[in-house]
């Protein structure tokens, strides 16, 4: 059994989804959302004698690396991000508006302290709120293209698969 150790539930999803779009099998592979970067040492010694791999958030790398050093594969700046970029905005509105929340996305990008920001900051906040965090990760990756596949993503799955 190997195992990929990631801050949350998002990212277990995410990675599922990677594992379907690039046809990796996950028998023999276990993802486990740990609760945040904090617990990575518990978590880890859970799983001591396995290989273990981890996923995390830029802001939560130093946590990782401390127990997992190299085996560590990190998100620019996190998961909405790496998805955002990959996608490009304008695919990401896409996705949004065959969900049909356009019309809220609009609605958020007009509030006062989204105005005006770049498109791809206010897609990161909007996709982090209102149970989306869970929804659209899977489906902006089915979206992509293999070879779009953020590379954090696809390389944590291939150190285990």
């Amino acid at each position: 059994m190997s195992v990929v150790l990631v801050e949350g539930i998002t990212d277990r999803l995410a990675l599922e989804a990677v594992a379907q779009r690039l046809g990796l099998n996950l028998d023999g592979i276990e993802i486990v959302p740990i609760g945040g970067a904090q617990a990575i040492r518990r978590a880890f010694a859970e799983y001591e004698g396995q290989p273990v791999v981890g996923l995390c958030d830029a802001g939560e790398e130093r946590w990782f690396r401390r127990v997992l050093g190299d085996a560590t594969y990190v998100c620019d700046k996190d998961l909405e991000d790496e998805l955002i970029r990959a996608l490009g905005a304008e695919r990401v509105q896409d996705v949004v508006a065959a969900q049909g929340e356009l019309e809220t996305f609009r609605n958020f990008q007009n509030q006062i302290f989204w105005r005006g920001l770049p498109v791809e900051r206010q897609l990161r906040r909007w996709l982090q709120n209102g149970g989306r965090y869970l929804r659209y990760p899977p489906l902006l990756i089915e979206a992509m293209g293999r070879s779009e596949i953020p590379r954090p993503l696809a390389d944590v799955l291939e150190a285990v698969a």
